[in-house]
């Protein structure tokens, strides 16, 4: 739908500019968005997405532009200010303390008061709060819980209250779902169609389509920091949006034909009744050299956990690790990269990357032993180091010094491929590869991680919550559920409602099916 009447945009941007050394991050850009509409922003990594929101948000002002709330003009001088005109940033990263409580929480440095401001008034900060998570369809949280005991998705509830209790009609929603189980998908979208229909004005960045064709009533697309377009939701596609996303059509590549089928390669990891309470119990897995096998299975079913037991940062109890054929005890990720493993991890903000130090300085991490001359380090070895991978994997960096925090996140996640490929692994384990970065570099690293398998005969394990990109990639997919391998597909076999079937435990031979396995996901995301 077109955005209601009214007598103006809450929220407009006009011409705005911003610029840091060596980067042009917004260039002439225009943005406005309306009361009681969902209008979501769209871009690659690095197309100027973070900037805009940082601007709307009081974090950086702009070099050039006008912004106005309401019709006002203004400029603010720190996020206090474009909150106090109601304005609400709810990151990927929520800004919760998690040993107060929920109450405490939302009403973080504006707690009500009596007896004239002397006093703080307890009682109605927890019932305006139970208010307030009511209103969004939240009144089963316990307004007295610690938030650090809460689930991702109540967390974000609680985040949204903190926004609305002070009184924001403009929410910014950065990748909102990046982090959620369907069922608080499902609650989330419930929330926004009820702020929408109370005439809050929402802003959606998100890189999953579907989610922008459920939710929008209007898409603007930024590339390289430029305004693409603004269209309504109803009179677009979804080969539109990724053509003015990436400036071309995104071919949907056929997996390849191999002329060598893997099983025909030698095993080069096999892990027998592997185990660690409670989340991984007598996992079994083989992966060949030149072969990349999909690890698929709901939150919680162990995937991370064999990946973590099998480079050594949650060493097994039980179990056996044979590489190449020969027995091997991995009791710390030292262990693993002498054997020619290396890890990716799911969180690459918090674990895969040092994002105060510099691309360079990144990359060279796991070869910095080779680097150091006596007390020194050769430091044009590492930037040597660093062109290598900076070039082969295309990172877009204004130069190799840059802060890894200063980069968009699929740059940021080719930094940590970049890391270790620079070991020369045998064995790649990359745990969501494609969470939270943009189409073009998505595609990039499906590439990459299909030649390193087929021209250097790198045996791989992807381990994604998206099925569809498991299915793409895959020789083979090992479904796991409750800690175990539950059953295995080839390529040919594999399709999504057998897999999600047995993800579940439904209509297929399993180990356990005990446990209940919460609410359904949607087939192409589990």
């Amino acid at each position: 739908m077109a955005p209601p009447e009214t007598p103006g945009p809450l929220l407009e941007i006009s011409h705005v500019s911003k610029s840091f050394p060596g980067v042009q991050a917004l260039d002439d850009v225009s943005f406005d968005v309306w009361p009681g509409e969902v209008h979501a922003l769209l871009g690659e990594n690095g197309a100027g997405k973070s900037t805009l929101i940082k601007i709307m948000s009081g974090v950086y002002p702009p070099d050039k532009g006008e912004m106005r709330v309401k019709g006002e003009p203004v400029r603010y001088a720190h996020p206090g200010e474009a909150q106090a005109k109601g304005v609400a940033t709810i990151y990927q990263e929520f800004s919760l303390y998690p040993e107060l409580t929920v109450a405490e929480n939302i009403f973080a440095g504006h707690m009500p008061r009596r007896w004239f401001n002397a006093m703080l008034d307890w009682a109605r900060a927890e019932k305006e709060a139970a208010d307030l998570l009511a209103s969004l369809d939240a009144a089963d949280l316990n307004v007295r819980a610690r938030v650090g005991t809460l689930s991702v998705g109540n967390r974000q509830r609680v985040e949204i209250a903190k926004a609305l209790s002070r009184h924001a009609r403009i929410l910014i929603l950065d990748e909102p779902t990046a982090v959620l189980t369907q069922h608080d998908t499902e609650r989330l979208f419930g929330v926004i169609r009820k702020l929408r229909a109370q005439q809050a004005a929402i802003i959606y960045i998100s890189h999953r389509l579907d989610e922008i064709f459920a939710l929008s009533n209007r898409v603007t697309v930024l590339r390289d920091g430029k305004l693409v377009g603004t269209k309504p939701t109803r009179d677009t596609t979804e080969p539109e949006l990724i053509r003015m996303m990436v400036g071309r059509a995104l071919s949907q590549e056929p997996a390849p034909h191999l002329d060598t089928p893997p099983n025909a390669n030698p095993v080069l990891l096999r892990v027998r009744n592997l185990a660690r309470r409670p989340l991984l119990r007598d996992a079994s897995l083989e992966v060949r050299a030149g072969e990349i096998v999909g690890l698929a299975g709901l939150i919680g079913s162990g995937r991370s956990e064999l990946a973590q037991a099998i480079f050594g940062v949650m060493p097994a109890e039980a179990g056996s690790i044979e590489v190449e054929g020969r027995p091997v005890r991995i009791h710390r990720p030292e262990d693993a990269v002498a054997l020619g493993i290396a890890y990716v991890p799911e969180d690459r903000q918090r674990q895969g990357l040092v994002t105060a130090m510099s691309v360079a300085q990144n990359i060279s991490l796991t070869r910095i032993g080779e680097l150091v001359r006596g007390p020194f380090l050769d430091f044009r070895a590492e930037e040597s180091l660093a062109d290598e991978f900076i070039g082969s994997l295309r990172i877009k960096t204004p130069y190799r010094h840059q802060l890894a925090r200063n980069l968009s996140g699929g740059n940021q996640q080719k930094i940590v491929l970049g890391k270790w490929l620079a070991t020369k692994p045998k064995l790649l384990i990359v745990d969501e590869p494609t969470r939270g970065i943009d189409v073009g570099a998505r595609a990039e690293i499906h590439r990459l991680l299909d030649r390193l398998a087929r021209e250097e005969n790198m045996a791989i394990v992807v381990i994604s919550s998206d099925l569809p990109e498991v299915l793409r990639l895959s020789d083979r997919i090992a479904v796991m559920r409750e800690g175990r391998l539950v059953a295995e597909f080839t390529r040919k076999e594999a399709d999504q409602e057998k897999v999600l079937a047995a993800a579940l435990g439904r209509g297929l031979a399993v180990l356990s099916t005990s446990a209940d396995a919460g609410p359904s996901p949607k087939p192409g995301e589990i």
